[in-house]
């Protein structure tokens, strides 16, 4: 019988991090926080064009034990990995360290290149986390911004809503530049300013933040996030690819061309893209930011059931149009919707990663095990399920 992945705790999770620091480093921190993983309900791939998304913090989390010193050291410990990482501050810089430390250690560097804080400290740090890594669930995100709350908190900068704002800013600086990866600022912004039973309807050109209710138990419904467990990696370059198309093909058009209500098939006559690949990316786009206000509409009218097909169009969009999907994705979407999901979509980068299935209460179980047994006939990784509810943001636990 296929089951769902707990949650762990906040506590627990701040716990573990804590003993961690414990056995590597011989001490105790100075504190400990967690920031969440995401889910994105609607708006993929159009957060670089400064278009609105709608994502929500996932009650997967990611906690850092952190401990400031003197020394010119950074020091990083995680229960994923049996080594600690070691390196001078002094030597943190674009694409220096390689692979996941460069997501802890570009943060200090980032919050000090943007004067955050005033100098890079030393810094020894321990991490545990319930993010599955690879799954399109911003474990990344959770990561940096976890890092980045404990550091302002730790030398006084600001932690409101504006502050907030700050740090997401440094989170993408540390992502985009020293680990290398093409990322907007969409996951950091919910893992920093998420709240709890809501999603943010997020404006990607000014930030801007409007909170929409997802009360889904009382509607008789729940999402699913469906891990694949088949994993994207976004430095792999599909990701980055699909990026700077959309990018160069929106650079000709802009924002007013979704604004006037312009029929989307004139849309795409007037930009006169003879490349299909650029058609479809455009495509993609002008539809997807209509599916956000469509979705928008249907949730300040309390409709949740009725946002099930503009998921599904989504996924056919994202698969179609702008060819991020991949064979398990689309396998995942396919089952979901045959056991009676009321929409299904891939979220994330692509090529990998998770899909997000509206069902009815009383149909979870079935939903599971058709997708179960859909990735079982299909020689497929067995997918891992986990709650999909609306939770809160980056926070100290201890």
């Amino acid at each position: 019988m296929a089951t769902r992945v707990k949650p762990v705790a906040p506590e627990h999770l701040g716990e573990r991090a804590a003993d961690l620091f414990g056995e590597r480093f011989g001490t105790v921190p100075d504190g400990v926080w967690i920031a969440p993983g995401r889910a994105n309900l609607i708006g993929e791939h159009i957060d670089y064009t400064g278009a609105k998304t709608m994502p929500f913090a996932l009650p997967y989390a990611t906690a850092v034990a952190v401990r400031v010193h003197s020394h010119d050291r950074l020091r990083v410990a995680s229960t994923a990995y049996e080594d600690v990482w070691e390196g001078a501050v002094s030597e943190v810089e674009p694409g220096h360290p390689n692979g996941w430390p460069a997501y802890v250690a570009g943060v200090p560097w980032a919050m000090t290149y943007h004067d955050t804080i005033a100098r890079m400290p030393g810094l020894d740090i321990a991490v545990h986390s319930s993010v599955p890594e690879g799954a399109g669930l911003s474990s990344s995100a959770a990561l940096e911004s976890a890092v980045a709350l404990a550091i302002a908190e730790l030398f006084g900068a600001a932690t409101d809503d504006a502050g907030r704002r700050t740090l997401a800013r440094d989170c993408v600086t540390a992502e985009n530049i020293v680990a290398g990866a093409a990322t907007g600022g969409m996951d950091q912004s919910v893992a920093l300013r998420a709240r709890q039973g809501r999603v943010m309807l997020l404006d990607c050109s000014s930030f801007a933040v409007e909170y929409l209710s997802l009360d889904l138990a009382a509607a008789g419904l729940a999402l699913l996030v469906i891990n694949t467990n088949a994993p994207h990696r976004l430095v792999d370059g599909g990701y980055a690819l699909r990026r700077s198309t959309v990018e160069r093909v929106w650079s000709g058009i802009g924002r007013a061309a979704v604004s006037e209500g312009t029929d989307i098939d004139e849309v795409l006559r007037r930009a006169a893209v003879d490349d299909p690949m650029l058609t479809g990316a455009l495509r993609h786009v002008l539809t997807e930011i209509r599916r956000v206000d469509a979705v928008a509409a249907l949730l300040r009218a309390g409709e949740l059931a009725a946002i099930g097909s503009h998921l599904t169009a989504s996924h056919a969009s994202l698969r179609d149009d702008l060819v991020v999907s991949s064979v398990e994705l689309d396998c995942a979407v396919a089952a979901a919707l045959a056991a009676g999901a009321l929409g299904a979509r891939m979220i994330g980068g692509g090529f990998g990663g998770s899909v997000l299935a509206l069902v009815r209460l009383d149909h979870i179980g079935l939903t599971l095990e058709s997708v179960r047994r859909a990735a079982h006939d299909a020689g497929l990784p067995e997918p891992d399920f986990l709650h999909a509810t609306p939770s809160g943001a980056a926070r100290r636990v201890c």
